[in-house]
Order: C-alpha cells, then structure tokens, then sequence
C-alpha cells in the first residue's frame, strides 16, 4: 500500500528535471544576449569588438552541435 502510494509519488514528478534544466539555460542565455547587446552598443570601439567576438565565438559553437 505504502509502495503504491510512493510511487504515485514519483510519477507526478516525472520528468521535472528536464523542465527546470531547460528553464535555466534559457534564463543564462538570456542574460548572455543582454550582456552582448550591452556590449555592442557601448560607444567604445573595443567593447563593439569584444560584442563582436563573442557573437562569432556563440555562433562557432553552435555551428559544430550535431544532433
């Protein structure tokens, strides 16, 4: 009886894990993209360079996953 109830238990939690992972790299992409907006649109010609570089470093990256 306990087992049952025990595992009602677990199966309402199911899969609650993938949920909050994907919420936290939205979350931190989220806060890379602003903090590379606040970069490029400084009026320094190094931080619209560093914007720059990261973007190409982001976008490198990504090219290489393979699903």
């Amino acid at each position: 009886m306990q087992g049952r109830r025990l595992a009602r238990a677990w199966c309402g939690e199911r899969a609650q894990g993938t949920v909050e992972y994907v919420a936290l790299v939205a979350l931190v992409a989220l806060i890379m993209v602003g903090v590379i907006a606040a970069i490029k649109s400084t009026q320094f010609a190094e931080g619209q360079q560093l914007g720059s570089l990261i973007l190409k470093k982001i976008a490198d990256a990504v090219s290489k996953v393979h699903y």
